[in-house]
Order: C-alpha cells, then structure tokens, then sequence
C-alpha cells in the first residue's frame, strides 16, 4: 500500500445517505479478484445509464468536483461486506471518504486498502456539504500523525478517532502482512530466546 501522513485535496460531495456496497460497486461486476479496474465501475448505476452514457447530474460526472476526499452521506458503506467496495473507491482514485457514521466492516476494508474513513458528527458532515455547495473547489487537509480533518479557508478544524495499528499501517503503508514481516527480526529474537 501506499504510505499516507499529509493530503490535501478539494472534496466529492455525495449527499445521500444510506450509500451501500452494491450502490459503490454493483455485484454484476465482482468477477474478477484483482484489485484492477473496479474504479471504472464505482456508481456505476448512478454515473452511467443503461446505454453506457454519462449521467450528466451525477457528481462524478460533474468536471466542477474533483479530488480525493469523497463526503458521503450518514451510513456509508451498509450492505453486503463486499471488499471490493474499497478497491472501487481506491482504484478511481479517492484516498479518504468522510461520513457522519460508517458500517463496520466496510470501515475495516477500508483500512485494509488504503482509505482512510473520518467520522464526523453531523453537525460538521452538513458544514462540509455546505462548504463545498458554496466552492466545489475548496480543499481539505488531512493530517493523519495528528488525526486531523481541516478546511482552512473557513477555519474549521475537525479531530477524529483512529485504531492505533491502522494508523501505524496507513503511515507505513502496510498491510497485516507487511506489517508481520516488518517484525521479523523481533520474532526470530523471540523463536531463538524461549525456552
């Protein structure tokens, strides 16, 4: 994975709520198990109609959002707890997605992949929609060593909670297996010392 610590990055608003994996990545499209190519298919029923052609009212269509940072809708994630939910979402392109609430285990598989999910309250998922209905093109910083969620130009500044071992894979860029290896020399100091 890559290693993540500081992005900065204007912001994909998607107000609705209630998003679930088979809206993120429809189950026509879970043959292969390659990580490759689902971000072609992420929305696609929502981005595309039934002849292939661009939805023209669908945000990811919408040349005035771009970025890294998706906002979603309260309940991102709910459904079927397919992974490639997450590599849909990292394959197009997005390293973030902030929600007032998240389903468990899309919110591990994220984590598992590379995005970081940032929970906000309500209050502040609802500034964020807001912030970028008044500017599609202002951005947030993200600062993951010190689990921080900013937009600068309007002063906001949200603290967010995050599992100490995925923090320490994000920054390393590890995944559970990377991260076994990287105690290997740990490991083979314990095998050789027990008795």
């Amino acid at each position: 994975m890559e290693k993540f610590t500081l992005l900065e990055s204007s912001m994909v608003p998607i107000h609705v709520e209630n998003i679930d994996t088979d809206q993120i990545i429809p189950a026509r499209f879970l043959k292969a198990t390659d990580r490759n190519g689902f971000g072609e298919n992420l929305f696609r029923d929502w981005r595309f109609a039934s002849d292939d052609t661009p939805k023209s009212d669908f945000v990811l269509n919408d040349t005035s959002f771009s970025g890294s940072i998706l906002v979603a809708g309260n309940n991102f994630g709910c459904g079927s707890s397919r992974e490639h939910a997450a590599w849909a979402l990292a394959d197009y392109g997005f390293k973030v997605v902030v929600s007032s609430f998240f389903a468990d285990i899309f919110k591990g598989n994220a984590l598992n992949n590379g995005i970081l999910p940032i929970q906000v309250s309500p209050k502040e998922l609802s500034q964020l929609f807001s912030l970028i209905s008044d500017n599609s093109a202002i951005t947030a910083k993200v600062d993951l060593e010190a689990q921080l969620f900013s937009v600068p130009a309007a002063n906001l500044r949200i603290p967010f909670e995050l599992n100490a071992y995925k923090k320490m894979c994000l920054i390393n860029g590890y995944d559970d297996i990377d991260y076994l290896l990287s105690q290997q020399e740990a490991i083979e100091h314990f095998e050789q010392n027990r008795s």
